[in-house]
């Protein structure tokens, strides 16, 4: 959700008939700890290819997590693709070790992570920018 819904029209755009589920995950800025507000997802989800949408991937925190939801609702590691815009190389290689059967695919791997695990240079909070302009 949040940041993730600005990829969503595209998707709808490009498949017409895609089912959507909602996921909440919010990075404390303090901790840098992922934090799960909601989900809401189809009830065959376990059934479906699935893909999942956020524009900045930093640590990966908030994508592992994302995935482990998706998985407890049966969905197999290997039928999750996992979509953004910028990524961090530390977040792609710890993602990768974790989820290795799991595929990402990604615009843009910037340069790193800042002592606040914030995507150097990146676009600053992705959400913030989509929902204020």
């Amino acid at each position: 959700m949040r940041a993730g819904e600005a990829m969503e029209q595209g998707l709808r755009d490009c498949c017409r008939s895609v089912r959507i589920g909602k996921i909440l995950i919010q990075r404390d800025e303090d901790t840098s700890k992922p934090k799960l507000f909601y989900d809401k997802l189809p009830k065959d989800i376990s059934e479906r290819w699935v893909l999942l949408l956020d524009p900045m991937f930093a640590t990966g925190g908030s994508a592992t997590m994302a995935v482990d939801v998706l998985k407890s609702k049966g969905v197999p590691e290997d039928r999750i693709l996992f979509l953004n815009l910028i990524a961090s190389p530390e977040g792609v290689t710890g993602f990768a070790k974790r989820f290795p059967r799991l595929r990402v695919v990604t615009a843009f791997v910037d340069q790193g992570l800042d002592e606040k695990n914030y995507i150097v240079p990146g676009l600053g909070d992705f959400g913030d920018r989509f929902y204020t302009l």
